[in-house]
């Protein structure tokens, strides 16, 4: 069955992009995502993976697809560009959002900020999400579909393990799936050393391709209306 299931996987992300614009478009309008940056990582700095999936998001979407990266401490302009690209069909808009560290905890705040204009969010996916001081980020909203978290437990930073749907009748948690990195380390050469030194489990896990092409997986069998694949896809793959 694991077997069965991971071939789905795999074939829906090796579907020719033709076919998949088409059932994505059809009928719907253009899916809106932002993704944050952890720290005080720069929105464009490409060494980062989460710059790095946007790039591949846009290659993967062309336009049928609008994808923006913020600094975590940007959320203020990563409302406003959400609330001008919905328009006034605020209610049918496509929205996903997702960040790592820092860019976690924005990530739940900008979906709070669009459940009080009662706009709804397809998917929220959380990597190695960290509190920032005063906010929380474990709680799910309401008009959040869907909701993942990727965490790691080690080391001196290791994010929130447990996420949890404000209301379960409205919100799916697709999953709280640990990371771990003592038998398989993540290449982070790029990283300073202090990084690789302190925190470097928290920044195997922004670095692990795993994360990237299982939230790449989601999101395409989100916007194809598959969403029980993929959870059954991950949950496979996370026995």
């Amino acid at each position: 069955m694991r077997k069965v299931l991971l071939f789905l996987l795999a074939a829906s992300c090796m579907a020719p992009l033709s076919l998949r614009g088409q059932e994505i478009v059809d009928g719907a309008r253009k899916v809106i995502v932002v993704g944050f940056v952890g720290g005080f990582v720069r929105h464009d700095d490409t060494k980062h993976a989460e710059v790095k999936f946007a790039a591949h998001l846009r290659e993967r979407y062309h336009s049928e697809m609008d994808v923006e990266v913020f600094g975590n401490h940007s959320g203020t302009p990563a409302l406003e560009h959400v609330l001008r690209l919905t328009g006034t069909d605020k209610a049918h808009a496509r929205i996903i959002i997702f960040g790592h560290s820092w860019g976690g905890t924005e990530t739940v705040t900008l979906a709070r900020e669009l459940e009080r204009r009662g706009i709804p969010v397809l998917l929220t996916i959380q990597v190695d999400s960290i509190a920032k001081p005063g906010q929380e980020n474990s709680t799910i909203p309401t008009n959040v579909e869907n909701a993942v978290n990727f965490y790691q437990s080690r080391g001196l930073l290791h994010g929130r393990s447990e996420i949890l749907a404000k209301d379960p009748a409205r919100t799916n948690i697709i999953g709280n799936f640990e990371m771990t990195y003592k038998d398989h380390p993540i290449n982070c050469k790029d990283f300073p050393w202090y990084s690789r030194v302190f925190t470097k489990p928290h920044i195997e896990i922004e670095n692990d391709p795993r994360v990237w092409t299982e939230a790449a997986s989601l999101i395409d069998l989100e916007l194809s209306g598959t969403q029980a694949t993929a959870r059954a896809s991950l949950a496979a793959s996370h026995p």
